[in-house]
């Protein structure tokens, strides 16, 4: 068996406090934070985003926690072992860990909860590797795989992998629509839910017999809803918000680096790797022709949108893998601003000009709720392609469900879109690209991309435990997928938390504050 170093939770907790933002990391208070993204349930076992895992990182569990250097740390498992084949993984529980009603947590609630999840998440490659999880005691889990899956140990942290008790989710009622994803909520984790008014607020407090003493440091977390960014950095001015998180709007970030009493981090989004693109929907003429997908990339200033509409702060994104991951690759197909080369391949591909000197007419859909990072790209879209003969009308969505259902239904031309990649490829980036994952979804493969060759190497690198051996096969993945350019890479998105200087111990793991808060502080 391949042993991993065990540590004790606490002291991992207490090593996290360190020099001066320790010495006044006093125990109690209030922390007010807000979002971005209205929390609709609480269970991160049946759903994603940042509305649910980042308040479901604080009333649940997970098995394992991550540092800021992608290491795995003992949390409600206080020791594991992957076995020399690669295909079991034990988890030994800690003993002393209850649920929010006094209820023990035991291997069966570890078994209940990830076979939930493998069968209900949205994230469907996730978990597909787990055969059975068996328990032979009542603090040990044994997680039994069909292949090797090198994803498994992140797809055990905060934000993928609550621990639900099996005797209340258990009960045979639907799990996604439980009343208590939302209603008097048992969990397992440091805070327990006091208080929800839906679109508005939801209020945590510590929960007393947490499993690792003198943690949480907080007596309560107030998260707030705010309709838009301008909002939320009024409320950070006014003291009465103490942080915002994933936070992108580049107006206010410049805005909040002249005051004094807040602080900026850009820390905490490592494993969130998410990356703005433009996705064409691939079974639509003329879309079907690349040569009109590399036309239409070509036409669009990456560097432009980089430095100049996000002033610096995001990145150019490359390819389908965030830079900051192990398995990212810049050796890939690059597509330079050059409006000569894409008024060629037009030309080449029969979309000649009209006497209006327009080509082709075409709808631009987009993400709702980022400004910055969705709609100002897609409005730049119209003027970028005219350049080339393409006449853009963007559709501005009501709100996320009408936005969703055009993804889900194919009913699209063109669309400004984001995803998260979530700790790995396998959990976050696979979704977009495997042929198999077509799927009247959102989030899923939209662009209804098929490539065999890239479904055989998504497969490889499902279950090659060798880390340089998977590094080879996203590399070539990397490389055939932006070759056939299914979708167009724009930029990293560039998140940031906001923060007052009361705050003390910011979450900067690659989770951020999708990971439990143990730490977080109010300084006087």
């Amino acid at each position: 068996m391949k042993r991993w170093l065990i540590v004790s939770a606490l002291a991992a907790a207490s090593c996290a406090m360190t020099g001066a933002a320790a010495k006044d990391a006093k125990r109690g208070g209030t922390l007010v934070m807000g979002q971005s993204v209205a929390t609709s349930t609480f269970n991160n076992a049946v759903a994603s985003g940042t509305g649910v895992m980042v308040p479901g990182a604080q009333i649940f569990a997970s098995p394992l926690m991550h540092d800021d250097k992608w290491n795995p740390e003992p949390y409600l498992a206080e020791r594991w072992e992957v076995a020399k084949d690669n295909l079991s993984v034990t988890l030994h529980l800690r003993k002393d860990a209850v649920f929010h009603d006094g209820k023990p947590i035991t291997s069966e609630d570890v078994a209940f909860s990830i076979i939930t999840i493998r069968d209900n998440h949205p994230f469907n490659t996730m978990l597909k590797p787990v055969d059975t999880v068996d328990t032979p005691d009542p603090h040990t889990a044994v997680i039994r795989l069909k292949h090797p899956h090198p994803a498994i140990l992140y797809a055990m942290g905060p934000p993928l992998m609550p621990i639900l008790p099996k005797h209340v989710y258990g009960d045979g009622r639907p799990i996604k629509t439980h009343p208590s994803n939302t209603k008097d909520v048992v969990g397992s984790g440091p805070f327990k839910l006091a208080e929800f008014k839906p679109g508005d607020q939801l209020v945590l407090e510590r929960f007393d017999k947490f499993f690792i003493k003198g943690r949480p440091l907080l007596d309560r977390i107030i998260i707030k809803t705010y309709p838009d960014s301008q909002t939320s950095l009024l409320e950070l001015e006014a003291g009465r918000l103490h942080m915002q998180p994933f936070f992108n709007r580049v107006l206010e970030i410049e805005r909040a680096k002249s005051n004094p009493q807040l602080a900026i981090t850009s820390g905490g989004y490592q494993a969130i790797g998410g990356i703005n693109w433009l996705l064409f929907n691939n079974k639509k003429k003329p879309f079907d022709d690349i040569r009109v997908r590399q036309a239409i990339t070509h036409a669009i200033d990456r560097e432009f949108i980089a430095k100049a509409l996000h002033k610096g702060l995001s990145k150019v994104a490359t390819g389908p893998i965030h830079s900051s991951f192990p398995q990212y690759s810049p050796d890939v197909t690059r597509y330079k601003f050059d409006l000569k080369k894409a008024e060629a391949l037009l030309d080449a591909a029969g979309l000649t000009k009209g006497a209006d000197g327009v080509r082709l007419k075409i709808t631009c859909d987009y993400y709702p709720g980022d400004e910055d990072g969705q709609k100002r790209i897609a409005e730049y879209m119209k003027p970028a392609l005219k350049k080339i003969g393409i006449e853009v009308e963007v559709r501005a969505p009501a709100d996320f469900a009408s936005w969703a259902k055009r993804m889900a239904q194919k009913d699209f031309d063109i669309s400004m879109d984001a995803a998260f990649a979530w700790g790995d490829p396998v959990i976050g980036v696979h979704r977009t690209y495997l042929s198999t994952n077509i799927r009247p979804l959102v989030f899923t493969n939209n662009a209804q991309y098929v490539n065999p060759r890239v479904d055989e190497l998504l497969a490889a690198a499902e279950r090659e435990p060798d880390a340089d051996k998977r590094k080879v096969l996203y590399a070539e993945f990397q490389k055939v997928v932006t070759a056939d350019v299914p979708l167009s890479w724009v930029t990293e998105l560039p998140y940031h938390t906001i923060y007052s200087r009361r705050v003390r111990n910011v979450p900067v793991t690659i989770w951020g504050t999708a990971s439990p808060m143990l730490d977080v502080a109010l300084a006087d």
